[in-house]
Parts: structure tokens; sequence; C-alpha cells
């Protein structure tokens, strides 16, 4: 067996061939476009086969460094945070308090359709708690974390168990979220807002004839980069005082901090917020961030272990999809932006949150902006749910 390693420009270079790779199928295969499917999705994983493909037939094993993967992510949350307004939030005060106790009472809905699967196939009820909060809305880092813990209960190969329902987990959340839109949209008749300036992504029929210029796309790299350091400097007194937060966090929050002051107490200044130069730079760091996820995926780690767990994954597939379509889409409000947050919720309880934010944005391309949206989500998923998530695993692994 043989390894080849790509450095982080190569991994950058080929995310990029991948993506457009996505870009051309989508545009080949009207399912694709219909259904919303990210066009980094669709690369993702038709390079993720060819590397497996690659692995079964040579013994090579391929592997991505990912470090330029964590600074798109950045950019992309931090550019988030830009395009937040007060009265937004503030107008989003009660779906946000909606959507936040769907979440939490999902986390429990989750571990329990896990246990009854793990029974369903003669695993161990531990085991169903892995293929429930702890890898599909806790993602990879949450399953690393709660692996040991796991495997000390006596379940063998607990780390390889929860990386193999994290990783098939991102590939279905990546799937779902726009059939989800898609059905419940033309079920309702419901449209976008067009009046809206694009909070990510250019829309389709626009993407021909952007204005954007280099000191468009300069003045917002700035804004971005200053913005960050503040959100540096902000992780780093959050850590001081003992709250570790990942630092998209606190960039995502120096960015709404900053766009809700700086524009008032500076007039003058351009203030990049929901300008196309900055949905264009959220839409390249999300999309090359995604594909460079779902390309790096090493689907030869989990085949040996997909088999039980396929069943106990499409188990919880079902129960996401039926949770949202019957309660979440109700109680948000049966509109647009309920049917985008659903493609998000979608993405987000079996996968990760960009690849909600992936969802989300797909839609909102052909249908027109949901900004409330982008601000709900990321909020929920960076704030209350790693918490929430580290108790109602640890009662489950208890009982």
């Amino acid at each position: 067996m043989s390894q080849f390693v790509a450095d982080n420009f190569l991994t950058f270079t080929v995310s990029i061939l991948v993506f457009f790779v996505g870009v051309h199928t989508n545009r080949r295969i009207a399912f694709l476009r219909k259904y919303n499917i990210p066009e980094p999705v669709t690369g993702g994983l038709l390079a993720a086969l060819l590397t497996f493909f690659i692995y079964s037939s040579t013994g090579t094993e391929i592997i991505f460094e990912l470090k330029t993967r964590d600074v798109l992510l950045v950019y992309f949350f931090t550019g988030i945070g830009l395009n937040a307004r007060f009265s937004d939030l503030v107008a989003g005060g009660k779906p946000l308090l909606i959507m936040l106790g769907l979440t939490l009472s999902y986390i429990v809905i989750q571990n329990i359709v896990g246990i009854t699967g793990a029974a369903l196939v003669g695993a161990p009820s531990h085991v169903g708690v892995l293929a429930g909060s702890a890898s599909l809305i806790g993602g990879h880092g949450t399953t690393i974390a709660w692996a040991p813990e796991v495997a000390a209960l006596g379940v063998e190969s607990a780390l390889e168990i929860g990386i193999a329902c994290a990783t098939i987990g991102l590939i279905l959340a990546s799937l779902v979220g726009g059939p989800i839109a898609h059905i419940l949209i033309h079920r309702f008749k419901l449209k976008g807002a067009t009046e809206e300036l694009p909070v990510i992504g250019v829309p389709f029929e626009q993407e021909e004839s952007s204005t954007i210029d280099h000191m468009n796309l300069m003045s917002v790299f700035l804004t971005l980069h200053l913005t960050i350091i503040v959100g540096w400097f902000t992780n780093q007194a959050a850590t001081n005082m003992g709250l570790k937060l990942p630092l998209f966090v606190t960039c995502l929050l120096s960015g709404i901090v900053l766009s809700n002051t700086i524009p008032y107490i500076l007039p003058k200044i351009r203030w990049p917020a929901r300008t196309k130069a900055l949905a264009v730079i959220s839409d390249f760091s999300l999309g090359l961030f995604l594909a460079m996820s779902l390309m790096s995926m090493q689907l030869w780690t989990i085949a040996d272990l997909a088999g039980s767990l396929i069943i106990i994954l499409l188990m919880q597939t079902i129960a996401a999809v039926l949770f949202i379509i019957f309660i979440l889409f109700p109680l948000m409000g049966r509109d647009y932006q309920a049917a985008v947050l659903s493609s998000g919720f979608g993405g987000f309880a079996l996968g990760a949150t960009p690849t909600a934010i992936a969802n989300m944005t797909a839609v909102t391309k052909s249908h027109g902006p949901a900004p409330l949206a982008f601000i709900i989500l990321p909020l929920i998923a960076a704030f209350f749910v790693d918490i929430t998530n580290s108790f109602v695993i640890k009662y489950f692994l208890s009982i």
C-alpha cells in the first residue's frame, strides 16, 4: 500500500477542478438542478468515488491536506456576519426561538432513532448513540471527542464507527436538503423576496451581467481580513475566560457587530454588506470548502463498517425528512423562509453547518433570497447545539 499526499496548493487546485466538474455535471443532468443539489456536492462525491476506485485498484491512498479549507470556512462565516442586520435579528426573534426549540428537541429524537435502529440490527445501544446526535448533528469533531468514552463502555472500533456514520451522514445531508425544499416550494407555491440583495451567491440569471470589479473584491477582502483579526482577538479573550469557541464563531459575531456599527459611525465608508462582491466571495469560499470536504472523504475506511450502519442511517434520514416536513416546516410558518430553513435543517441534522448553508444557497439561487434563514441557522448551530448535545449524549450513554 502506498500514499500520495496532496499539499495545500494542490488540494486547492484540485478542489476548483472538482467544483467545475460538479457545475458541468449539474448542467447536463436536469434531475440535479431540479432538486437543488449543490455543484460542489456533485463534484466532491464524484471525486471521492474516483479516489476510492484508485485505492481499490492500485492500493494507493490519496490524502488531501486541508488547512486551506479551514481558512475558507472562516471567510464564509465572517461574510455571514457582515451580512447580518440587527433589524433582521429582531424580526427573527420568534422564528429563532422556535427553530432553537425544534433543534434541541430533535437532538433527543435522533438518539432515540439511533438506539432503536441499533436494537433492530442487533448492535449495542451505545452504537445507536454514535449513529445518533454524536456523529450526525455533532459531526466529525463531536464523534472524535466522544469515541473514547463509548469505547470504554465496551464498543470496539467506536471511533471508526462514529467516523463512518459522520461521513455517510455528510453525504446524505448533501442530498436530501434540496429535494425537501423543492417539494415544499412547489407544493405550496412559494417564492423568495426578489427585491432583496443577495446574501450568498449571485442568482443564476444575474451571473452573466455582474458589475463586480477588482476594486469591489479588494474592498471586500480588506473588510473580511480586518473583521477576522477582530474575531481572532475576541476568540483569544473568550479562551482566556475559559470559553472555547471555534474561530469561525467569533468571526461571525465580530462581523455582526461591525456591520451594525461602522456604517453608522462612519457613514462615508462604503461597507460591503449584501453586495454582489461579498456574495461571490462567500459563494467561492463555501463552494470550495464543501468540494474539499467531500473529495477528501476516504470511502475505503468506512466500506467494512457500512453494512448495518446503513440501515440505522436510512432510519435517521427518514426520521429527519418526516420531522422537517410535518413538524418543522409548519411550525416555522409554511412560508418560503420555512422552506429554505427546511433544506438547511436537512443538511445540518444529518451533516454539518456548511452543508446546511450549501443546501440553502442552492435553493435561494434558484428561487430567491431568504436572508434571515442564513442568520438563524448558523447562530443556533454555533451556540446552542454543541452544549446541549453533550448533555444529551452523556444521558443516553448512561442508560
